[in-house]
């Protein structure tokens, strides 16, 4: 059990039959009130928010998540699938449960599958991905890293802001956390 002031960004906790991590908490104490917490809160299965506040006594169950290491091996449909890279068992996860992750995974990716019971319910990055660029804007002559930003399109298919002197066929290191180009691979 954790107690609802010990909750903490990114641990998960079973509330109402349902498994949630915590996207952020606030701690509020007003006047001769008691003090309360207010957590943001996404459903692991639905991919959903919510905002909830809590009495600082409530205790909540916290939720044992498995972590397996896996492989991303190709997505068919609504349907992508993974391979545990020590059982070689074939994972099918859905889009929804994928989430924004579907804009940073390519074929053959090590990334980490988390399990609840036997049940998957997402998938873990890592911090940074290389990604190719498809389709940018030209670079002109004299552009710098401070030069400013425009558009490229990855081959996984998102849009990120990029530098001017970086052109279409490069490799560059994006933060999956964020989105952002990070530098040239």
């Amino acid at each position: 059990m954790i107690d609802a002031t010990e909750a903490r960004k990114g641990v998960t906790i079973e509330l109402d039959g349902q498994l949630y991590s915590i996207l952020d908490y606030q701690h509020i104490k007003v006047g001769r009130g008691s003090a309360q917490v207010r957590l943001r809160l996404r459903d692991i299965r639905a991919g959903h928010t919510i905002e909830r506040t809590f009495s600082a006594g409530d205790r909540f169950r916290r939720a044992r998540l498995e972590q397996r290491s896996a492989q991303y091996l190709y997505g068919d449909g609504d349907l992508f699938y993974f391979m545990d890279n020590e059982t070689f068992e074939q994972t099918p996860l859905t889009q929804e449960q994928l989430g924004d992750a579907l804009n940073y995974i390519k074929e053959g990716m090590s990334l980490t599958i988390s399990r609840y019971g036997e049940e998957p319910v997402g998938i873990e990055l890592p911090t940074t991905v290389e990604l190719m660029v498809t389709e940018t804007g030209p670079s002109y002559k004299g552009d710098t890293s401070q030069a400013g930003t425009k558009p490229a399109v990855m081959e996984t298919g998102v849009t990120i802001q990029v530098p001017y002197f970086v052109n279409t066929g490069d490799m560059i290191r994006v933060d999956t956390r964020t989105g952002t180009y990070q530098e040239r691979a």
